[in-house]
Formats: structure tokens, C-alpha cells, sequence
């Protein structure tokens, strides 16, 4: 994968020899500030075509990434990430032109003996692929028509110690790529546009919610109870306190505690952790958006949820004049109004029987092979749309009025109490967000938490009711409705990408 077959201490142990060649220079191998380097991108839109003497002067700096020597002459290739961004500026402008040019965030460098002088020259002998150089020089073209920095003088800002993967075979090793993911984003374009996508959704979504008055806020990532989410949490300890402490597993709970003290439309981006399974969709350690707006309910946040992802599309379909996104080996259209179905009536079109049909819900159960002996209706029900409903939901649609026992915690529909107010949205079979109007009844919550703790041994890190929480909400807390969105599945369908650990910087991974 390296340019070099030497053992790793080898490889390491020539170019620490190289580095102290460039201190007996006089220079440091490190480098320091450097300023006026002009983007790559930006040079290679120079006129490139003037007689030599009216080439203009630049200054550019990147990592080394070819190598060749031509007797007295060097040629370089430096890259640097300029254009990844002036890719997304063409596009959104429909350029004309070529794939590679929208890519291009490289040139090429050429040292000459005369034109560096004897220094820069003996600098060059011990530039590797891999080291970060500054260069500065006239811009124009080579004979052959290669746009290329003519440099005059040379400028070390980086050594690099170890191998670099081969240009051509890249980083083809999936495992590799996530181990080393430094190297994945200089070397996989894919990656460093997925990433800085990720960083425009992000800006996207608190832009879009900033123009609806919501707040920003941050909430504790360390709680003396795990709450707001049926979740196994991780658990840690405080040494100066001496107490037992988890992981968030939801943000829930101290942003409904802000609804009480007067924050009408507060949301939070962060990390929360959940100690379960890792797969395609799962990873322990992910990012949400979840938000709460008082005097709202599900319908509202129906309304931001479509406007929120809509706004995400628009920015990375601008220019373009449909609201189309390919996932996998579909294209998603995401042009609002999104469609909405009731639970039951996407149950009847998928499973085939109503949801209130005990025989029918039992018969398509075994049918699938599931064995339903002492079990509960409704324990069946929510079997057969995991099995035979969600995969159907190509989306976007908006799944409501759940039933009600699947939901506790949610306020009933208005006359109906076997229904709660509640909605998820599909996407490609993939739920993306969550949201219900909000129960502020704290007696209704404290007997339903303690239901549902009833049956857990006291030593379970999910037996501990938040009493602090139930002592807010008989404060009084506004009707509201409430919204969480999985960024890193956002992200997975926006950005065309089939596993959650690919739009993870740093997922975590098993030890070598």
C-alpha cells in the first residue's frame, strides 16, 4: 500500500535521517506560520496562458502526493482540500465542466536547481510523498500544458514519518480506512466531501430552526439517572463525589425541564450513548437533534420536520430544480407535502388485516413463523410491522397515531385513548425521526414511570425513576410537542452512504 518496501522502522528510521538533513540546513523540518498561500483551487483559475515574465506570483502550500526527478529538474504534485469545496460551488452553479476539473485540489510543482538556489535545492533531495511543503513561485503552464507553479523558493512545514497508501490502489481496505481515518480523508475524496457535507447539514438544520425562534442550548452529558429513553446506558464514576454516573441516552428530559422554566422553543445537537448492538444503522456513541416547542403538538412537528429535512435537501441539491437524492439503488424524492399514514392503515395495506383483528393479527404472525403462544396482542402487532411494514416504507412518510401501548409516555388522541399522538418518519425503510405530543401531566407521567419500573430489580441501572423531572413537570409545563431526529441517519440518506460508520469521523472499533 506504501511507497516503500522497508519494515515499518526502517521506512521511519530513513526519513527521521532525512529530517535532521534539513536541520543541518538551518531550517526546521516543522515548519511554522504561513501566510498568503492562496487556495490551489484559486491558482488553477489564474490565467495560466502569459509569457513567462508576466506569470502571476503565488504562494501555495500542500502535502506531497507524487514525486519524480528529471536530472536537474523536480516535479512535485501538492494537494490541498480547496477543491472539495470549489466542487460543491460548481455544481451548484451547473459547471460546464469536466469531473476531473471539479475535483482538481492539486498542481504541480516544479524546482529547478537555478531558479531555488543551492538550499532550496538540497531541500529537495529530501522531500518524501506525505510531507506538507510551502511553495513560492509564478503560475503559468508547461510545454506539454500542465498548469504548474514554477517555484522559486521552497518552504519545509511537515515531515511525514511513515508510509503513505499508494496513489493508485488507494485506500481499499474498508477496515484500514476506519483505523486510520486521517489518511481516509486525504486520500478517499468520497470521504472528506461526506465529511464536509455532514458540517453543511449540521449548519442547515440550526439555521432553518433559528429562523423558527428556537433556542440552542446544552444539557448535561454525565446523569445520576439514565433516562428518557428505554436504552442500556454506560456507566462511569465520579471520583470526587463518589457516585455512580451514566452516559446520557437521551436529551429528553433537561430540555422539558427548560420548557418549564419559561424556554418556549429550545433544541439540542449531541452526543448520546447507548450501550447496545453496533450494525449498518446502530453505532453506541451517535449524534441528535431533538427539540421541543411549547403550546405545539405532533402536527407541528409534522411541519418541522418536513421543512427541516427539506432545507437540508435544498442546500445539497442547489441549482438543481428537482428536491431528488439517490440512496442505494433509489432516487428519493423529497419535494413536500410528504406523505401521511396512520399506523393502522399502513398495517392493512402491508400485513393484510386490520390492527384490531386479534384472529388475523395471530394467523399473519404464525405465518411468518413467529411463535405466538401468551402473547400479547399488541406485542404481535408491533411484530408484524417491524416484519412486514417498515421495509415497504419507501418514503418520506410520516407514520401517526400509534397505538397507544406502544407508547406510554405520549398523550392520547382527543377521544380515542387506544391512540396516541405520535409519529415517526420512514425513509427507505429507515426511521429517521420521532416525535410526539408531549405528556405534561405529572401525575398521569409519575404512575406510568412507575409502572413501567415495576418489574425491574432495583440494582438494574434503568430501575431509578427521575423524581427531579416529575418535581419540575408538577410546576406546570406547557402542552408541547417534541421531535428527535438521528443526524447520523440523516446524513447516511443525504449523503448516498449505506453504513452509519462511514458518516462517523471516529467510530469506535474493537481493539487491535
Amino acid at each position: 500500500m506504501s511507497e516503500s518496501h522497508e519494515t515499518p522502522d526502517a521506512f521511519e528510521a530513513t526519513r527521521t535521517e532525512k529530517l535532521r538533513r534539513i536541520e543541518s540546513l538551518g531550517l526546521d523540518p516543522w515548519g511554522g506560520r504561513f501566510d498568503n498561500a492562496l487556495p490551489i483551487a484559486r491558482i488553477r483559475d489564474l490565467p495560466a496562458d502569459l509569457p513567462e515574465e508576466q506569470r502571476p506570483q503565488v504562494r501555495a502550500a500542500g502535502r506531497i502526493i507524487l514525486r519524480r526527478i528529471a536530472g536537474k529538474i523536480h516535479w512535485l504534485e501538492i494537494q490541498d482540500w480547496s477543491g472539495q469545496r470549489t466542487r460543491r460551488a460548481m455544481k451548484s452553479k451547473e459547471h460546464a465542466g469536466t469531473e476531473d476539473d471539479a475535483w482538481s485540489s492539486y498542481v504541480q510543482v516544479m524546482i529547478g536547481q537555478k531558479q531555488v538556489g543551492e538550499q532550496g535545492w538540497a531541500l529537495a533531495q529530501e522531500f518524501d510523498l506525505g510531507d506538507i511543503v510551502g511553495v513560492d513561485g509564478t503560475f503559468g503552464k508547461t510545454k506539454t500544458g500542465e498548469l504548474t507553479i514554477f517555484a522559486t523558493k521552497l518552504h519545509p512545514l511537515g515531515k511525514s514519518l511513515l508510509p503513505h497508501p499508494d496513489k493508485v490502489k488507494g485506500m481499499q481496505d474498508i477496515e484500514y480506512r476506519l483505523r486510520h481515518r486521517y489518511l481516509d480523508l486525504l486520500y478517499t475524496p468520497e470521504t472528506l466531501e461526506r465529511t464536509l457535507s455532514r458540517v453543511r447539514i449540521i449548519r442547515a438544520i440550526r439555521n432553518y430552526l433559528d429562523g423558527l425562534g428556537f433556542v440552542e442550548v446544552e444539557t448535561p452529558t454525565l446523569h445520576a439517572i439514565a433516562g428518557g429513553a428505554a436504552a442500556r446506558p454506560f456507566i462511569t464514576h465520579h471520583n470526587a463525589l463518589d457516585i455512580k454516573l451514566y452516559l446520557r441516552i437521551a436529551l429528553e428530559l433537561h430540555l422539558k425541564r427548560l420548557l418549564v422554566g419559561g424556554i418556549e422553543k429550545v433544541f439540542e445537537i449531541g452526543r448520546v450513548f447507548r450501550n447496545e448492538g453496533i450494525s449498518p444503522k446502530h453505532n453506541p456513541e451517535f449524534t441528535m437533534m431533538e427539540l421541543y416547542q411549547a403550546y405545539g403538538d405532533y402536527r407541528v412537528m409534522m411541519d418541522i420536520t418536513e421543512g427541516l429535512i427539506v432545507a437540508c435537501v435544498k442546500l445539497l441539491t442547489a441549482g438543481k430544480s428537482e428536491l431528488k437524492l439517490p440512496y442505494g439503488e433509489r432516487l428519493i424524492d423529497y419535494t413536500p407535502p410528504f406523505r401521511r399514514a396512520s399506523y393502522a392503515e399502513l398495517f392493512r395495506e402491508h400485513v393484510g388485516v386490520t390492527i384490531d383483528d386479534a384472529d388475523g393479527v395471530r394467523v399473519a404472525a404464525e405465518a411468518t413463523g413467529f411463535p405466538t403462544a401468551g402473547k400479547h396482542h399488541d406485542v404481535l402487532v408491533h411484530y408484524l410491522f417491524e416484519e412486514k411494514v417498515e421495509d415497504k416504507l419507501a418514503g418520506p412518510v410520516f407514520v401517526h397515531d400509534y397505538p397507544a401501548s406502544l407508547c406510554p409516555l405520549t398523550k392520547r388522541k382527543a377521544g380515542n385513548p387506544n391512540i396516541a399522538e405520535r409519529f415517526e418518519l420512514y425513509i427507505d425503510g429507515m426511521e429517521l425521526a420521532n416525535a410526539y405530543t408531549e405528556l405534561n401531566d405529572p401525575i398521569t407521567q409519575e404512575a406510568t414511570f412507575r409502572q413501567q419500573l415495576a418489574g425491574l430489580p432495583e440494582e438494574d441501572s434503568m430501575a431509578k425513576m427521575d423524581e427531579d423531572f416529575v418535581r419540575a413537570l408538577k410546576h406546570g409545563m406547557p402542552p408541547a410537542g417534541g421531535l428527535g431526529v438521528g443526524i447520523d441517519r440523516l446524513v447516511m440518506l443525504l449523503t448516498n452512504t449505506q453504513t452509519i460508520r462511514d458518516v462517523i469521523l471516529f467510530p469506535l472499533l474493537r481493539s487491535q
